[in-house]
């Protein structure tokens, strides 16, 4: 049984109700993760924890090490993870307190490393469709039992950061049809894909952005307050998601560099198989 992985978002450090827990330090070729790993059990489960900011929110989005995050993640046998964030709505429907759980990205990202791949190995993998089918069905029915509105599907875009955009970008984002904007699920989803996790977001609307001049300007205290409600709502998810998404795994998540990588194997040096066994080794022998 493969376990499940917890990236918690703003105002989420913690997962309630965890059995036998550790805390478990990871280091990777990648450097170290945002923090050590809460680790225990939950109705059998193992579950791994990692609050994507640090615990005390002390790293900003630019700087999260997404690479490291998600190795540990692989390194450590989870095979799904459940990445809670919080997010603005750019449509009037998606209101403060909603969720959604998205089904695609645009990548407005500038300054983050994007893939494991480079010094040596190429892969090519495809976020066509970016995250696991069977894993956001499964959040998407869990929110609607516990009668919290939930919106299925949409389009996160995710920005630099860590100013909040401006009405003009914000305006020009919403011609573009998207639903939610954040600033941590890429590379987040595209490094997942590549470590062959199903990855899913629980996103958690704290607000309007910019663009609806019916709404203040967005502030970090509107964000906060609303950031202690939808928190208590992320926990009951996490604890009803071991019911849902453990057994069985029909999705083609886990194969996703079965084709992948194009360098020639006769070019791929030891220490480059060494470097990445975790990803590349059933694989590269």
């Amino acid at each position: 049984m493969q376990s499940v992985g917890i990236i918690g978002g703003s105002g989420l450090y913690e997962i309630d109700g965890l059995e036998k827990v550790e805390y478990k330090s990871v280091s990777t070729p990648w450097g170290d993760p945002s923090d050590k790993f809460i680790t225990g059990y939950l109705n059998g489960v193992k579950m791994f924890f990692l609050p994507r900011h640090g615990r005390g929110h002390k790293i900003m989005p630019t700087d999260i090490n997404y690479r490291a995050n998600i190795y540990s993640m692989k390194s450590l046998g989870v095979g799904r993870i459940i990445s809670v964030s919080a997010v603005g709505s750019m449509k009037e429907d998606i209101e403060p307190g909603d969720v959604v759980i998205p089904h695609q990205f645009i990548d407005f990202t500038k300054l983050r490393p994007q893939s494991f791949f480079g010094d040596g190995i190429v892969a090519h993998v495809s976020m066509a469709d970016p995250v696991c089918p069977v894993l956001s069905d499964s959040l998407y029915e869990i929110v609607n039992n516990l009668k919290r509105k939930v919106h299925r599907g949409g389009t996160y875009i995710c920005i630099e950061g860590p100013q909040f955009s401006s009405k003009s970008e914000s305006r020009l984002f919403r011609t573009w049809g998207v639903d939610v904007i954040g600033m941590t699920n890429m590379p987040e989803a595209r490094l997942a894909r590549e470590a062959e996790i199903c990855y899913s977001t629980l996103a958690l609307s704290t607000d309007y952005d910019c663009w609806n001049t019916e709404h203040d300007d967005v502030s970090a205290e509107d964000i906060l307050s609303i950031l202690k409600k939808n928190t208590e709502l992320a926990r009951q998810v996490i604890k009803e998601s071991v019911n849902y998404i453990i057994p069985g795994r029909e999705c083609s998540c886990s194969e996703s560099l079965k084709n992948a990588i194009i360098t020639s194997r006769n070019l791929i040096t030891p220490d480059i198989k060494n470097k990445y066994a975790v990803l590349i080794g059933k694989y590269i022998q």
